[in-house]
């Protein structure tokens, strides 16, 4: 299956024969712990209009995957074209203690652009406000690479690459249950009206959190919406290519950090210049792919040993499979990679011994896991929610036939009718990791995490770090037992 857009190549011959101020702009929408909970992709509790015109208007991709479920490495991914696992960058918030360095001829792209004459800028997209946005890179990078927070202070007639990086879900973080209600008030989502995951049980709290959740959604519609008609009133829409995407899932307990579709599934919508309106393409693509279509879309060359592929070519043929990771998560240390195919979502556990939901002080101050964890503690959760959430291991290796189980309920690693299976995308991952030069193959050294975990804790100087420095002692118990 093939998708006619606009090719590499005819795009780099407009590029080169165009003068700069007719090269398209190009510019990212990306926003934080955010599902496919869009109209458009069938949401039915809200309404997100801006959205669903974006992709009544372009490409909706229906199968958009995030290559981690955690925000700094697959920011530093997508901004690379690069695997995190392939550039060091795999943990989270990594780099701050014992700077990592990326490997020689990989940069992130908004250094090509700029290289090409591009105005380069990260914010919230509405003039006049000047604080840059979130970046959350792992590796270290020259803070030159973005001239400002907006297009507003480019020459006149210079393209721009823009990142408009939007809060997304994490508006319903700390205060957020106060400020979205003190915001919406008679709009905000009925938390009757919550389809919740079946693993999850209906209880008040949750459901409230879910609710906000998809308030956050609305909140991100309209952001959007404020974007767009900017864009139109200064005339620059329809030479802009738009992108609209989240960095991973909902952050929820089987969600953010972890590899079902709660936590890789993101929203992926492309308009502008060549771009087929109305189009729903149903192929597996990676996030990692946005920079080299970017370059592509600008007639810029895509680097040698780019990892992301230019999914809008002429030429381009749909993946036979993606891929995700997940590696230490704060001071929570982990490792799981999954393969998905068509049919098939396989995940291997490196630390089967070590419950599904590890302490982990981010999430565990959470309002749902707090819930999650005193319903657990009283025997009022239910068998499912037991078995996924508070088993005290995992197995090694778990399959699931994703699209007709989508939420991950059913493995069937242990099946003997799938042995076959199994065995292939075994070999696959394998291949995967070897070819792409996983670097969370060796753990992270002791002296490297002790390193990072006195960054965190210098951080929280102030406030109560029993708990952090308790399950920093935690992970290195299980560490010294082997588990």
């Amino acid at each position: 299956m093939r998708f006619h857009l606009l090719s590499g190549l005819l795009l780099a011959c407009l590029a080169t024969l165009a003068p700069a101020e007719e090269r398209p702009n190009i510019l990212w929408f990306v926003v934080d712990d955010m599902s496919p909970n869009l109209g458009c992709h069938g949401e039915k509790a809200i309404q997100t209009p801006n959205l669903d015109r974006l992709a009544a208007e372009g490409t909706r991709f229906s199968h958009a995957y995030t290559t981690a479920p955690v925000c700094s490495p697959c920011r530093s991914a997508l901004i690379t074209g690069m695997y995190q696992t392939s550039i060091g960058a795999q943990n989270h918030r990594s780099g701050r203690a014992l700077p990592i360095v990326l490997p020689a001829g990989v940069r992130p792209i908004p250094e090509l652009f700029r290289q090409a004459g591009y105005h380069t800028c990260i914010g919230n997209g509405m003039a006049g406000n000047q604080s840059r946005g979130k970046t959350d890179y792992n590796f270290t990078w020259d803070q030159a690479m973005y001239h400002g927070a907006d297009w507003a202070d480019r020459k006149p007639g210079q393209p721009f690459f823009m990142q408009v990086q939007l809060p997304g879900g994490k508006l319903r973080d700390g205060n957020g249950w106060i400020g979205l209600e003190k915001r919406l008030g008679q709009r905000a989502t009925n938390p009757e009206t919550v389809l919740l995951p079946p693993y999850y049980p209906r209880d008040k709290v949750l459901l409230k959190d879910w609710a906000l959740y998809l308030d956050s959604v609305c909140e991100t519609d309209e952001a959007v919406g404020r974007v767009i008609a900017r864009l139109k009133k200064e005339q620059l829409l329809d030479n802009t290519l738009v992108i609209f995407c989240s960095d991973h899932g909902i952050s929820h307990a089987r969600g953010k950090q972890f590899l079902y579709d709660e936590g890789t599934h993101v929203p992926l919508i492309i308009r502008g210049p060549g771009i087929r309106p109305g189009l729903v393409r149903p192929d597996l693509v990676e996030l990692i792919d946005l920079a080299p279509v970017s370059l592509a879309a600008a007639g810029l060359p895509k680097p040698q040993g780019m990892q992301g592929r230019d999914i809008l070519a002429a030429d381009y043929k749909v993946r036979d499979a993606v891929f995700a990771a997940r590696d230490r998560c704060d001071e929570t240390v982990d490792r799981i990679r999954s393969m998905r195919t068509d049919e098939w979502l396989y995940l291997r556990n490196f630390h089967p011994d070590r419950p599904m939901l590890q302490p982990c002080r981010y999430k565990d101050d959470k309002p749902t896991l707090k819930r999650l964890r005193e319903l657990h503690a009283s025997k009022q959760l239910p068998a499912l929610a037991t078995r996924l959430l508070f088993s005290s291991g995992r197995p090694p290796e778990e399959l699931y036939q994703w699209k007709k189980d989508p939420w991950q309920i059913q493995d069937l690693a242990g099946d003997p009718a799938h042995a076959g299976v199994l065995a292939r995308l075994r070999r696959s991952l394998d291949q995967w990791m070897e070819q792409t030069g996983d670097q969370g193959r060796q753990p992270e050294a002791p002296a490297g995490y002790d390193a990072e975990m006195k960054v965190y804790l210098k951080d929280l100087q102030g406030q109560d770090t029993g708990g952090l420095k308790a399950n920093i002692a935690t992970m290195k118990r299980w560490a010294a037992a082997g588990k």
